[in-house]
C-alpha cells in the first residue's frame, strides 16, 4: 500500500497550526487576560507564553498611557453663563484584569466619564474661575476621574482643558466689564493720590504756622518763580500779621 502524503502534509499543515494559534507574544507593554473555558485564570504576560487551543483565550490589553480627546461639552456656569468646554485625559491601565471584567469597554466607559465629569465640575464655577484657574479645575477634574474609574483597573494621570469658548455676545460684554473695571481702578487711584497731596499740605501747612520764618522764606520762593513767568501781571502774596498792623 503506498504511503498517502497528502494525509502527511494536512497533519503537519494542522500540527503547525496548532503551535501558532497555541504560542503568543507579548511586548513590554503589553499583558493578556487569560480565560480557561470562560473563567478567568490569570494575566500572563510578557513574553512568550502558551495558549491551549480551544480551550483558553486571550484577552491582550495596552499598558501604555493612552490619550482620549474629550468632545466639546456645553457647559452652564454658576453665573448662567453657556460656554463650549473640550479637554483631553491622559490614562493608563494598571490593572488588566478589572479592565477587562468590570467594565465592556473601558474606553468608552472612561470617555463618557470624562464628559459628565467636566461638565459637572465647570458647572459649580464661575466664568471668571474658568478662565483664571484651568490648573485648579484640571486637577479637581483628575481626581474625581481617578477615584471612580478605579473599579476598572484605570489610572487618569491628568486632565487638560484645552478651550473654553465664549459666545460673541458675551465676548463683548466681558470686555465692556473690563473697561468698566480698569475705569474704576483708575478713579481709586486718582482718589488716594488727592487724598495723600491733601494730607501733605495739611502737614506743610501745620510746619509752616509754627515756624514763621519758613513762611517769609515760602514767600520769596514765590515771588522768584513768578518773576521768572512771561506774563504782565504780578499778584504779590501778603503776610496775614502785616495786615493785622494796618488794622490796628
Amino acid at each position: 500500500m503506498p504511503f498517502d502524503y497528502t494525509l502527511l502534509a494536512v497533519l503537519a499543515f494542522l500540527v503547525i497550526s496548532l503551535l501558532a494559534s497555541a504560542i503568543k507574544i507579548y511586548r513590554e507593554y503589553e499583558r493578556g487576560v487569560l480565560f480557561t473555558l470562560g473563567r478567568f485564570t490569570k494575566v500572563i504576560g510578557p513574553g512568550l507564553v502558551f495558549v491551549i487551543p480551544a480551550i483558553q483565550s486571550v484577552v491582550r490589553t495596552d499598558l501604555r498611557t493612552l490619550v482620549e480627546d474629550v468632545p466639546s461639552q456645553d457647559v452652564i456656569s454658576r453665573d448662567n453663563v453657556s460656554v463650549m468646554v473640550n479637554a483631553v485625559i491622559y490614562y493608563r491601565i494598571v490593572d488588566p484584569e478589572k479592565a477587562i471584567l468590570n467594565v465592556e469597554n473601558f474606553k468608552e466607559a472612561t470617555s463618557q466619564l470624562a464628559q459628565t465629569t467636566l461638565r459637572s465640575v465647570l458647572g459649580k464655577h464661575e466664568l471668571d474661575e474658568m478662565l483664571a484657574e484651568r490648573d485648579k479645575l484640571n486637577a479637581d477634574i483628575q481626581e474625581i476621574l481617578d477615584t471612580q474609574s478605579d473599579a476598572w483597573g484605570i489610572k487618569v494621570a491628568n486632565v487638560e482643558i484645552k478651550h473654553v469658548d465664549i459666545d460673541e455676545t458675551m465676548v463683548r460684554a466681558i470686555a465692556r466689564q473690563a473697561e468698566a473695571e480698569r475705569y474704576r481702578r483708575a478713579k481709586i487711584i486718582s482718589a488716594e493720590g488727592e487724598q495723600q497731596a491733601a494730607e501733605k499740605l495739611v502737614e506743610a501747612g501745620d510746619i509752616l504756622s509754627r515756624a514763621p520764618n519758613a513762611m517769609q522764606l515760602r514767600y520769596f520762593a514765590a515771588l522768584h518763580d513768578i518773576a521768572g513767568e512771561q506774563s504782565s501781571t504780578v499778584v504779590f502774596p501778603v503776610p496775614m500779621d502785616l495786615l493785622d498792623k494796618f488794622k490796628s
